[in-house]
């Protein structure tokens, strides 16, 4: 199967164009023509499952249409979308901001769906779909370092809870680089699919790995590519991959995995 991860910054494009007249005037303006560009590459790539981080969900930049919705039509995809901010969050009470959602979309069987709002941190949505194989989750972590290291301690107490092989992906916004996420690979035994750490932003000119897709050992990653295209300030991964033929375990969970005191980090926990 081929799973597409893409931070597409709600479809407002990148460039000169993004900063006029003001800076960062493009997230307030109409998005159709950067969002058919965006389609029509996913398309191209035939992708079974996506996941889209940053989709509008119908705001007036759309004219109130749902962008997972119009990617789903096109590919013939069944979309799980939802609003990043939790439903009584100040945010969602916002205009554009309770239209900022992330979204997964697959033609595979979806056998169930969950909506996990982390306990910390303003971006808090994790969507979680089961497959017949496989569970994915998608994830938009914080900003900040104490809330990601926050929010990463509760990942994996939704990610332990699983019987079936897992896919996280996700723009991690792991600013101080991939050791951020040492521990949780260490407690999940998840692996990236990127093991060159190939950067994802930004797009024009690549130097940081913000977006990652992990998955369990169980899952073979034939192919891992990331194409060089300027739709958003990101750039996608793709990631080909099939699941051994092993039975289903259970996984213990361990709450205390991940409760490691700040001094015993391997850097310094300043707050961004």
């Amino acid at each position: 199967m081929r799973f597409l991860l893409y931070n597409i910054r709600y479809g407002t494009g990148i460039g000169r164009q993004f900063h006029l007249p003001l800076p960062f005037m493009g997230l307030f303006k109409r998005t159709d023509r950067n969002l058919s560009k965006i389609i029509n590459f996913i398309e191209s790539l035939n992708p079974d499952i996506v996941g889209l981080v940053e989709v509008d969900i119908g705001s007036f930049r759309t004219s109130r249409e749902n962008q997972a919705r119009t990617l789903a039509d096109r590919i013939a995809h069944s979309p799980v979308f939802q609003s990043k901010y939790g439903s009584g969050s100040v945010a969602d009470l916002l205009p554009i901001l309770n239209k900022q959602g992330n979204a997964l979309m697959t033609n595979q069987a979806i056998q169930s769906r969950q909506f996990h709002y982390l306990k910390n941190g303003v971006k808090r949505l994790v969507i979680e779909i089961e497959l017949d194989e496989v569970n994915i989750f998608l994830v938009h972590l914080s900003l900040r370092f104490r809330k990601r290291q926050d929010q990463l301690n509760d990942l994996y107490g939704l990610i332990s809870k699983t019987r079936k092989p897992v896919i996280v992906a996700g723009d991690f916004n792991v600013f101080r680089g991939a050791r951020e996420l040492s521990l949780f690979k260490a407690a999940s035994g998840l692996v990236s699919a990127n093991p060159e750490g190939l950067p994802s932003h930004p797009s024009r000119a690549p130097k940081r790995q913000l977006d990652y897709i992990l998955h369990s050992p169980e899952i073979h990653v034939s192919r891992f590519f990331v194409p060089q295209v300027t739709y958003s300030d990101h750039v996608p991964l793709v990631c080909d991959f099939d699941i051994a033929a092993t039975e289903i375990k259970t996984v213990e969970y361990n709450q205390q995995a991940l409760a490691v005191p700040t001094e015993a980090l391997p850097f310094q926990a300043a707050t961004l």
